[in-house]
C-alpha cells in the first residue's frame, strides 16, 4: 500500500479511537473497551514507527490498563503529529472529488463545493473538538440544572417505577 494512502487510514483509526474512548468515558463503558482501544493504539503505533522511524522517539505505547481518557488523549496526540501529512480522509471524503456546485433546482440552493471543502478541511477539527467539549460537559451541567429536591426523582438508593 502507498505510504500516504497507509499513513492517512492510520490517522483515521487514531481519531475514531480517540472518539469512542471519549464516547465510552463519558457513558461509562466496562474495562474490555479501555483495553480494545489501548490494543488498537498500540498496533496503529507499532505499524508508524515502521513507517516513520522517528515517532518511536516521541511516542511510547500505553499500559493495557489505561484509562479511555488516557487512549483519547494518546490517540489524539500521535494523529497530531501526522496532521500535515495524512489530514484523514478530508479532502475528498473517502475519495470523491468536489467539483462544481451543488444545486437543488426544487429550493433554489446552490453550494460551491470548492468553498465548502477548503471550510470543511479547515473547521473539521475545531466542530470535532467543539462536539467532544459539549459531550464531556453535558454531565456536569445536568447536574448543576437539576433540581435538587425534586419529589419526581426517587434519587440514587429508590428505583424508579
Amino acid at each position: 500500500m502507498e505510504r500516504e494512502k497507509e499513513l492517512s487510514k492510520l490517522v483515521n483509526v487514531l481519531r475514531r479511537t480517540a472518539r469512542m474512548a471519549m464516547h465510552g468515558e463519558w457513558t461509562g463503558s466496562s474495562e474490555d473497551a479501555a483495553a480494545f482501544c489501548a490494543d488498537k493504539y498500540n498496533r496503529v503505533l507499532t505499524r508508524l514507527k515502521e513507517l516513520e522511524p522517528a515517532v518511536a522517539s516521541i511516542f511510547e505505547p500505553i499500559k493495557p490498563d489505561s484509562s479511555l481518557t488516557v487512549v483519547a488523549m494518546a490517540c489524539r496526540q500521535l494523529a497530531a503529529y501526522f496532521d500535515d501529512e495524512a489530514p484523514g480522509g478530508r479532502e475528498g471524503w473517502g475519495g470523491r472529488d468536489w467539483k462544481g456546485v451543488w444545486a437543488d433546482p426544487r429550493s433554489g440552493v446552490w453550494v460551491d463545493k470548492k468553498a465548502f471543502k477548503e471550510f470543511w478541511a479547515k473547521s473539521a477539527k475545531d466542530i470535532e473538538d467543539f462536539g467532544e467539549f459539549i459531550r464531556e460537559r453535558i454531565e456536569e451541567w445536568v447536574h448543576q440544572h437539576k433540581p435538587k429536591d425534586d419529589p419526581k426523582d426517587p434519587g440514587p438508593t429508590e428505583k424508579k417505577a
